[in-house]
């Protein structure tokens, strides 16, 4: 292994150059809960068919988005269906 010798002010740079890439990055980054799914990703994610999605689309279990023919979802919709049915552990497993 080489090891690279920097000064200080070569230093400083090299992490001010990283500073703003980093920066950089996050700022183009969308939160996941901007992120729209559109139907096949969203059944893929569910593990659920298309007539389950409609299900749920038709019984108001998910909000969703519809353009034409293709249906969208946004993930903090999704996270919300799953937060509306979750359920807690029933038995505390410690010993």
């Amino acid at each position: 292994m080489e090891a690279v010798i920097l000064t200080a002010e070569q230093y400083n740079n090299l992490v001010s150059r990283l500073d703003k890439l980093n920066s950089t990055l996050e700022s183009n980054q969308k939160s996941s809960q901007e992120t729209f799914l559109d139907n096949q990703e969203f059944i893929q994610l569910m593990h659920i068919s298309k007539r389950t999605a409609q299900t749920w689309r038709d019984e108001g279990k998910i909000s969703f988005s519809q353009i034409g023919s293709k249906i969208y979802y946004k993930m903090k919709d999704v996270e919300v269906l799953l937060d509306k049915n979750y359920n807690k552990a029933f038995k505390n497993n410690r010993r």
